[in-house]
Order: structure tokens, then sequence, then C-alpha cells
């Protein structure tokens, strides 16, 4: 529940900081005081929709490094590093791109990849992931963070940020001027207290809807970054037998902010909310591949 909430509430934050600053700057009011101006409204969502989504793409590594303390390994220094390096070298080359970051952090399993860019990733494992798992399965948990860089997920779901946001900004705000036009019967001038009002609420509503719209997304990449794993290593075995392992344990808990990136999730209050789906589904979904 706590994990949902700090979900919407990042989205809804994002939203009301940059319709603070462009309101202050009487965009707002342009748009509403002599009737609401759809093409310039759109323009006004698309900026405030997209501006969060996208610096959160491109401060993602950096993010992702700080938060869970991650170690880049820049030269080996031990046989797994070592081993970990070369097999995320060959699977990248497998998948046809460029050599990502290899790094380790102190944690539970779990893994994540992150980035702007598929050619300049981050692919990063946890020692508890690394203690408990066989080499093959630790495999095929790099295969599945390698696909996800390979099918472009990161910015991908930047785009599905983006867009979602955008049409949440945009019909609270013809919601809005819907309600205070009616409250108003009509009458000129600026908007009032009924547009303030009914786009923070519709923008917490939509918020909401929009919120589920991008964990559905989530769930389904995490489908095609199995299927992936197993293309890349062969087989689906090894994934399976991970994703096995995985659902042996409590998942760890990632930072909120890269929560949707790692290769399991703890689940959502409700299945519509969870970024992940379950592991019985997913190792389902492998078997009907083989």
């Amino acid at each position: 529940m706590k994990r949902i909430f700090l979900f919407l509430a990042t989205n809804i934050a994002v939203i009301a900081v940059m319709t603070i600053v462009l309101s202050l700057l009487g965009v707002d009011r342009f748009l509403t005081g002599t009737g609401l101006n759809l093409p310039m409204l759109m323009v006004f969502s698309l900026v405030v929709g997209f501006t969060g989504s996208i610096f959160s793409l491109l401060i993602s590594k950096p993010m992702a490094k700080w938060s869970t303390g991650a170690h880049v390994i820049e030269a080996p220094s031990n046989s797994t590093e070592l081993w970990l390096v070369d097999t995320v070298r060959k699977l990248a080359d497998r998948a046809g791109i460029a050599m990502p970051e290899v790094a380790v952090y102190e944690g539970e399993p779990n893994a994540f990849a992150t980035g702007a860019f598929k050619n300049s990733a981050l692919v990063a494992v946890s020692t508890g992931l690394l203690e408990s798992m066989s080499k093959d399965e630790v495999e095929a948990v790099l295969g599945h963070e390698i696909a996800h860089v390979g099918n472009g997920d990161m910015v991908t779901m930047m785009l599905i940020q983006g867009v979602v946001n955008t049409f949440v900004v945009f019909l609270s705000r013809v919601v809005g001027y819907a309600v205070d036009r009616a409250l108003s019967r009509g009458e000129g001038g600026g908007p009032g207290i009924g547009y303030m009002v009914t786009v923070f609420v519709c923008q917490i509503v939509f918020g909401i809807a929009a919120s589920m719209i991008v964990a559905w997304f989530s769930r389904h990449r995490e489908f095609r970054a199995d299927a992936g794993s197993a293309r890349l290593l062969g087989s689906p075995q090894p994934m399976i037998k991970a994703l096995g392992r995985l659902g042996g344990v409590e998942p760890s808990s990632l930072p909120n902010s890269i929560a949707t990136l790692g290769i399991n999730d703890k689940p959502g209050w409700l299945d519509f909310f969870s970024t992940h789906p379950p592991i019985e589904k997913r190792i389902a979904a492998l078997r009907g591949v083989q």
C-alpha cells in the first residue's frame, strides 16, 4: 500500500509542480480567460506531461547508482566480477547493443537495468542475488535485464508516462473549465475557484487511472523481457529456474524511483497497480514458449 501511494504521489507531484510553475507564469489564466484555447492547452499539457518523464529518464543512471549505493565494476577485482562482466558482454553482443556498465550493490536478491539510451545503459545485480543463485540462474536474470535494454523499455516507459500525464493535464483542465463555466453561468472573467478545485480533484482521479495504465504496460514488458532472456540463452529453462528461486524469497525493496526496473517487486495492494506480474504467471508464460 505504501509503495502504491508513493508511486501515485510521485507522478501527481511532478504534474503539480509543473502546473504551479506555469500557472505562476500566467499560462492557465491565459488559456481560460477568454475561452479555452484547446491547441494551446495541448501544448501546455505536452510540456507538463513530458518534462518530468524526460528529466527522470536522463538522470536515471546516476539516481540508480546513488539510491542503491551500486559499485560500478571498472576493473574486475575477483573471479565473480570477471564472470559477471564477461557474461554481460556476451549477452549484450547477442542482443546487438553496446556493452552496458555493470554494477553490484548490497541487498536482497534483485537486479535492474536503466539508462536513457540502449547503448549507454547500466545493469546492476545485488549481492543477495549472486549469493543465492547458480551461475545459470544469474545469467538468465542478466539476460532478462539485457532484454529490457535491447527492447528500449526505459524509453518506452518514459513515452507511456509522458502520454498519460499529458492526457491527465489536458482532460483535467477541460473538465475544470466546463465546471467553472457552469458555476459562473457563462459569465466572463478568468478561472474561478470551481476551475481550480475541479482541476485539482481531476488530476488525482485521472492520475490514479493513468498509473494503472503505466503499471499494466510495466507488467507486459516483464513478460517480454523473460521471453527475451530465453531467446538470448537459447532455452527458457534457466529463466524458469531463476524465477522459481525468486518466488521462494521475499522480494527485496528497491528505492521507489527504480522499483519498476527490478527483476521482481513486492505485489501491489491491488493487481492492477502491480508493476510486475505474479511469478507463477511469468513461469507459465515461459513454459508456453518451449
